[in-house]
């Protein structure tokens, strides 16, 4: 089972690559730097959030899981 810091730092880095994406695809859709920034880093704070909530609910779900012998 995943610790709590874990599953924290594996949101962070999924984030960084995430905001990367957002970041670009912003910036190609507005043409605007400033406004792909601030696009970006706000999804990142929300979208880490969500992906540890996720994550931590996962755990406790049994489905897909072997058991031990």
């Amino acid at each position: 089972m995943d610790t709590h810091s874990r599953s924290f730092v594996k949101a962070l880095s999924w984030r960084a690559t995430g905001t990367i994406d957002t970041m670009i695809i912003s910036l190609v859709v507005t043409g605007s730097i400033k406004l792909a920034a601030t696009i970006g880093l706000t999804e990142v704070a929300t979208k880490s959030l969500l992906y540890y909530l996720h994550e931590r609910a996962w755990l406790k779900i049994p489905y897909g899981r072997k058991t031990a012998a």
